[in-house]
């Protein structure tokens, strides 16, 4: 039996087939003998570390009774990917949550953010970003601030080549919050009225006047799958990067943004009060 380190795609797929399992009300050594296989090796698939065949899973699925068939499918194309991605060449270079946002955004169908205290990763500037990782809790020296702003920026392709919709809602404390300095967030102000005009992305703030706000306290982004089931968020806290994926999480998570989107400006109010918010910011500075 080969092991590997397992990706977070191959960790979702092993996740979906314990799931899968489970719904059936097997154990791993019932599914095992139905399979033919060592409980051992149903262990492994589902922990992502054995690969999994397209036969293997539709074996599996078979043995589940599993009717689903859109997410059977979507899982067999997720055991013949083979082909490595661009966020494979910093495996050895950067730890493995900002690894595991870039995977999530770059398999997405449509990207939705939520952030609080910051703007969000894939709308900020260089300047911007490097002020935020060198104001970490851990201080960084400037070869490792440098390489992860290089990694930030790459992961922006996802939503500048126009081919993944994204919506980023954005309270209004984190259009005001200096990282960088006055200057700084000028350049990231002006910077998010422009990329609200790009394709596919749609940019909505949150003001302050909202007497209903709704949302949490984390930064969220939730990524869409090529079925609702695969939908996946990550959510960013004091404590680290955190992945949810179950049912529940994900209809919590959806009611959380539908709450959000409900009391946020239309994109043009949006407009309007980042352009407001930098024109205070000249009368005070300049």
């Amino acid at each position: 039996m080969t092991l590997r380190v397992p990706t977070l795609r191959q960790r979702r797929l092993g996740a979906e087939l314990r799931r899968m399992r489970e719904q059936a009300g097997f154990g791993g050594s019932h599914l095992a003998r139905l399979l033919g296989v060592t409980p051992a090796l149903v262990s492994q698939m589902e922990i992502g570390k054995s690969a999994v065949s397209v036969a293997r899973l539709h074996e599996i699925a078979e043995a589940c009774m599993c009717a689903n068939a859109p997410l059977v499918e979507a899982l067999a194309d997720m055991a013949r990917e083979r082909d490595s991605a661009w966020w494979d060449e910093y495996r050895t270079a950067l730890a493995a949550a900002p690894i595991d946002v870039a995977e999530i955004e770059g398999r997405a169908k449509r990207l939705k953010s939520f952030t609080i205290g910051i703007i969000p990763g894939l709308l900020q500037t260089n300047p911007y970003a490097s002020a935020v990782f060198a104001r970490g809790f851990t201080h960084l020296p400037d070869r490792e601030v440098d390489r992860r702003v290089k990694f930030r920026l790459r992961r922006q392709q996802v939503i500048r080549s126009g081919e993944t919709p994204y919506t980023a809602l954005i309270h209004e404390a984190a259009l005001r919050i200096q990282y960088g300095g006055p200057a700084v967030l000028r350049d990231q102000l002006d910077s998010l009225v422009s990329d609200s005009d790009l394709s596919g992305v749609s940019l909505r703030v949150v003001p302050f006047a909202t007497a209903d706000f709704p949302g949490p306290s984390e930064n969220l982004i939730y990524a869409e799958g090529p079925v609702p089931e695969l939908d996946t968020v990550q959510a960013d806290s004091s404590h680290g990067s955190h992945i949810f994926d179950s049912p529940a999480q994900l209809a919590g998570y959806r009611a959380i943004l539908e709450r959000i989107e409900a009391v946020a400006l239309p994109e043009r109010e949006s407009r309007d009060l980042i352009r407001s918010i930098t024109k205070e910011m000249n009368d005070k500075y300049e």
